[in-house]
């Protein structure tokens, strides 16, 4: 380990150089702090460890991270100056058989340092040896998983191409375009196969039938003879072929590893299968919440790790299997959050467990206690820890524009243009094929060609069996 000791000012520095992955909850982890008196002697060290990703970073001779900018807002609210220091023997502090502290809760029950700030996790056991202030960040327990491994399927996925609000406009879709063939199939005098009987075999049901067959590509006879009519059906043709091919397009790209979905979003469905391995740090709190729960989910994850021994050494390692695939990590959410941003490939499962804080020591009875609650409280209410903690999580994932989304409405509008634009044609086609027909009989007739046209449409519409009424078959057999 190579140290480097840097005075500036008040503050004196002392790097020790590690890994940027080690875990919170590992040794060297600790920022103890020294409170200078008014005329600047300062009779203790205090103490600091780096490369600590993003808690405290070496940046040249300089030091930066989130405990540091924390550091510096506390002592500016509460008015006093500092020193820090590698604490010595690299731990956070645990208490012994015979009671006694070592690591940074042991320097400061010691009076050896006056502070530690850190990822230092607010436990029974150490609020009874030193004082702990209101915690200037939240954790818990959650899971750190490969997206790609995280995928599940289920039972309507093959909606999944399309919003729901486009399932809907292809419904209406649908049902208008074969309300529209039965309409000018009626209104169209060349959809009536034999005038003797004055048959027409697209009913409402067959309409339906035509259509649902034409979205499937089968194809469903007889097809319309009418101009009116094949232009409705070439309209709503051209509308499948492009529905299919955005819907089987889609439904590739839901299913690739780019566009997994996550399935896993708790400890229960991770207790409840057995296809993902899953482990946690030897030795950490996080062993320890699990093998002293009550919660039977919680006991079978525990007895699962230790049956099958797939604990990790290192964060690193956690991380670097949950990258490889087919691990889930479980760890501190505040971990797991920056390997999330740091590795565009992982992703966190949404339940977070076993709430807990990370707060300031300081010697028990210390009057510095409530004075840095209050100034962490301050910074808490006005914004600051919330845009520390934006400032030194943020994702250095670029966000891929190619991801999958489900097609929407307004991306699909030109192809229900282009159908639109056929019905409405198909429908004024059928009107004038109508309306030359009823010139032609208003001749006969000797009747207005208005008076001829209402009448016929009467007719068709207000009929909606396949067939004319009877009495004008016979009025049309009696003319010829």
């Amino acid at each position: 380990m190579r140290r480097v000791a840097r005075t500036l000012g008040y503050r004196k520095v002392v790097v020790a150089r590690r890994s940027i992955h080690e875990p919170p909850n590992s040794p060297q982890t600790s920022l103890c702090v020294r409170v200078k008196s008014e005329d600047g002697c300062c009779t203790k060290r205090s103490l600091i460890s780096l490369n600590l990703e993003p808690y405290t970073v070496s940046k040249g001779t300089g030091l930066e991270g989130f405990c540091i900018d924390l550091l510096s807002e506390v002592a500016k609210k509460v008015g006093f100056k500092y020193r820090v220091q590698l604490v010595k023997d690299g731990s956070y502090g645990r208490q012994d058989d015979n009671g006694n502290w070592n690591g940074m809760i042991g320097e400061v029950v010691r009076g050896e340092a006056d502070l530690a700030i850190a990822p230092l996790t607010l436990t029974a056991a150490r609020e009874k040896a030193v004082g702990m202030t209101t915690p200037f960040m939240q954790t818990g327990i959650s899971i750190l998983l490969r997206k790609d491994i995280s995928e599940g399927s289920g039972l309507f996925d093959f909606l999944n191409p399309f919003s729901a609000e486009t399932w809907v406009g292809i419904l209406i879709a649908y049902l208008g375009t074969a309300l529209s063939i039965f309409v000018v199939a009626r209104i169209s005098p060349f959809e009536w196969m034999h005038p003797q009987t004055e048959q027409n075999k697209f009913s409402l049901l067959h309409s339906l039938w035509y259509t649902a067959g034409a979205l499937t590509l089968q194809g469903a006879g007889p097809h319309p003879k009418s101009l009116s009519g094949r232009v409705i059906c070439c309209s709503w043709w051209l509308f499948t072929i492009v529905l299919l091919a955005c819907y089987f397009s889609n439904l590739s790209s839901s299913k690739s590893p780019e566009s997994a979905q996550f399935t896993v979003k708790g400890f229960e469905d991770l207790a409840n299968q057995d296809t993902i391995e899953y482990g946690c740090l030897a030795g950490s709190s996080t062993l320890s919440f699990f093998k002293n729960s009550n919660n039977p989910v919680y006991r079978r994850i525990y007895e699962h790790m230790e049956r099958t021994k797939s604990f990790v050494s290192s964060m690193d390692e956690g991380v670097r299997r949950a990258k490889e695939g087919n691990f889930a990590f479980i760890g501190e959410s505040v971990s797991l959050d920056l390997a999330v941003a740091r590795h565009c490939e992982l992703v966190r499962a949404h339940e977070v467990v076993g709430m807990r804080g990370y707060s300031i020591a300081a010697a028990f009875g210390s009057p510095l206690i409530k004075n840095l609650s209050v100034a962490i409280l301050q910074l808490s209410e006005a914004g600051e820890l919330a845009y520390l903690r934006s400032k030194w999580w943020a994702s250095s994932c670029i966000a891929d524009k190619t991801k999958f989304s489900a097609a929407q409405l307004h991306s699909l509008k030109g192809m229900f243009l282009v159908l639109s634009l056929g019905l409405g044609l198909g429908a004024l086609l059928a009107v004038l094929e109508l309306s030359s027909k009823s010139r032609k009989c208003a001749a006969e007739q000797k009747k207005s060609c208005c008076t001829v046209l209402t009448e016929e449409l009467s007719l068709r519409l207000r009929n909606i069996n396949a067939s004319r009424p009877r009495e004008n078959v016979d009025k049309d057999k009696e003319k010829a």
